[in-house]
């Protein structure tokens, strides 16, 4: 009885003819259902005999009929759903989200409307009340079928940033987004599949030194990655950079890149959390990116889909970050770890400065060339210091190290030897891209403008501001502002001084780079306000703050 009732709700959402029936007439009203051709039921409202018959759909899970008649003021407010008794039942039931129903009889017909409209779920967020189970699946589910215009879904996720959900709400989210799409499975790997996932930073290209890294060290490594978002850069953004480099490849060109090199460093396929891919643009362009929920339920929907059992999270704190403050980032760290326990994966949490640029690229195809100097042992300290550190926390994850010490020492001697090199070449030839870019710079594209940017006192660089620095490259082109918006795989920031440098005025600091001269232009003017010299160095912030696991959260 259910499939028919499922059929026939999908005749009538697909305009199949109905066949009518008339039930016992009243003068001149009646009672009437319409019955598809499967048989299912559809309720039809009380009309006047020889009107046209207009059927309701109706949602059989999620609707409520009522036989008796109502009152005027009982109608009026008779709206219910059907709501899950808690976050354990709500994770367990993974049906697809469907349009929910209400049910108004009058006088002795049942009517169904729908009940989930947008407008009602974004009131009830922006008056700061919680979403149940059913609501948030039926949120993603309008995500996904597109039965949500985007400027509904920018509302809600507005309302989401300013209100804030609790953690089972997060939890939810999560799930819901992780069942809209499929999901990737590798059991024959066991622990060993472990992945790794930045928060978003200025100047991040780890991923592009950690995932070879760790592959030559015997990690499987099936890193799904996203595009720029805000003023921070997107590690598929700085792969494309690379001629002829597929981000977008199948479940199963990923399950075989995995099984040839250990490494693929990809994007969402077409089927896996499109609620996300969709959510993730329009955060990107509506000021909707700095929020907790939000950020957990897109990290941790692509990575638990992607079917991994370990995960390093690099959690960022500071100006370039979307954490300001190291209460702001364990707060997200906590809610990541829990969430992600919750679905079987251990997870640890790094807490990483983020005040300034990590090493000395910004941009696109500069980052890549960054990352590849950083695997010959030339690259920034930082850059090798953090890659080297959270590569050797997902060995001791994947148990291929009993401490971090011999984590860190089998790491190192991967880098050294050149191995980690040599797997990046090979993942770059495994993804259908020009692996010469490795011993030739010239392969990638090229800027057609250049400017240099001076410092505009004589001291000592104190500062040069991660969040200016990061809003300065998105001008440049080397990010996005629209959702619709290109990327310049040219655009790039390359800064000349370290921090603490002794500097005199005038002295070039920076060189910005671009095919478009206006954009170099007014990169240029951001990332000048970016720069402040002092007598005086205040004291650093440590790169590594602090790192969390599951036990943090007891």
């Amino acid at each position: 009885m259910r499939e028919e009732s499922e059929a026939g709700q999908q005749q009538a959402l697909a305009g199949i003819p109905l066949q009518h029936e008339t039930g016992k007439a009243d003068e001149d009203r009646c009672t009437a259902t319409s019955r598809c051709a499967s048989g299912a039921v559809v309720a039809a409202s009380a009309r006047p005999m020889g009107t046209a018959l207009t059927p309701a759909i109706i949602t059989p899970a999620h609707c409520i009929r009522r036989s008796s008649p109502m009152s005027r003021s009982e109608s009026s407010t008779s709206m219910r759903v059907t709501r899950h008794a808690n976050v354990a039942n709500a994770m367990a039931d993974r049906t697809p989200a469907v349009r929910s129903t209400r049910a108004v009889s009058l006088t002795s017909a049942t009517i169904y409307l729908p009940a989930m409209r947008a407008v009602d779920l974004i009131r009830q967020k922006r008056d700061g009340q919680a979403l149940d189970a059913s609501e948030i699946r039926a949120f993603i589910t309008g995500v996904v079928d597109g039965s949500w215009p985007d400027y509904q879904i920018a509302s809600l996720l507005m309302a989401i940033v300013l209100r804030g959900m609790s953690a089972d709400e997060a939890a939810v989210l999560t799930d819901a987004m992780i069942e809209s799409g499929t999901r990737l499975r590798f059991p024959q790997w066991g622990r060993g599949i472990v992945d790794k996932h930045s928060t978003g930073g200025v100047g991040d290209k780890v991923s592009l030194v950690l995932g070879p890294l760790a592959a030559a060290c015997g990690v499987i490594v099936p890193m799904i990655s996203g595009r720029g978002l805000g003023h921070t850069g997107g590690t598929l953004d700085k792969l494309e950079a690379i001629p002829g480099f597929r981000t977008r490849l199948s479940a199963l060109e990923i399950q075989r890149s995995l099984e040839d090199v250990g490494c693929a460093l990809v994007g969402q396929t077409d089927d896996m959390v499109p609620a996300d891919r969709r959510l993730y643009a329009l955060r990107d362009v509506t000021g909707t990116v700095e929020s907790v929920p939000l950020i957990s339920a897109s990290i941790l929907s692509k990575k638990i889909a992607e079917g991994i059992k370990g995960l390093v999270l690099d959690v960022k704190v500071g100006s370039g970050a979307f954490m300001q403050s190291d209460e702001e980032a364990r707060t997200l760290a906590r809610s990541l770890i829990r969430i992600a326990e919750l679905h079987g994966v251990r997870t640890e949490a790094v807490l990483t400065s983020m005040d300034r640029p990590l090493g000395r690229a910004v941009g696109n195809a500069v980052e890549v060339i960054e990352a590849i100097e950083t695997l010959k042992g030339r690259g920034p300290q930082d850059t090798e210091q953090l890659s080297v550190y959270l590569s050797a926390r997902m060995l001791v994850i994947a148990g291929l190290a009993t401490n971090h010490d011999e984590a860190e020492a089998r790491v190192r001697a991967v880098l050294d030897s050149g191995a980690g090199l040599e797997r990046f070449r090979r993942i770059i030839e495994a993804q259908g891209g020009d692996a010469r870019v490795v011993d030739d710079y010239s392969r990638f594209p090229a800027a057609t403008h250049q400017v240099t940017v001076t410092a505009p006192a004589t001291g000592r660089l104190a500062s040069l501001d991660a969040g200016r620095v990061g809003r300065a490259a998105v001008a440049l082109g080397a990010g996005r502002d629209r959702v619709d918006a290109d990327v310049d795989p040219a655009a790039g920031i390359e800064i000349l001084l370290p921090w603490g440098a002794d500097v005199r005025a005038g002295e070039a600091v920076a060189v910005v780079s671009g095919t478009n001269h206006a954009r170099v232009d007014a990169a240029c003017r951001l990332l000048a306000d970016a720069i402040d010299v002092m007598d005086d160095l205040p004291s650093p912030a440590p790169l590594i703050r602090e790192t969390l696991d599951g036990a943090s959260l007891t």
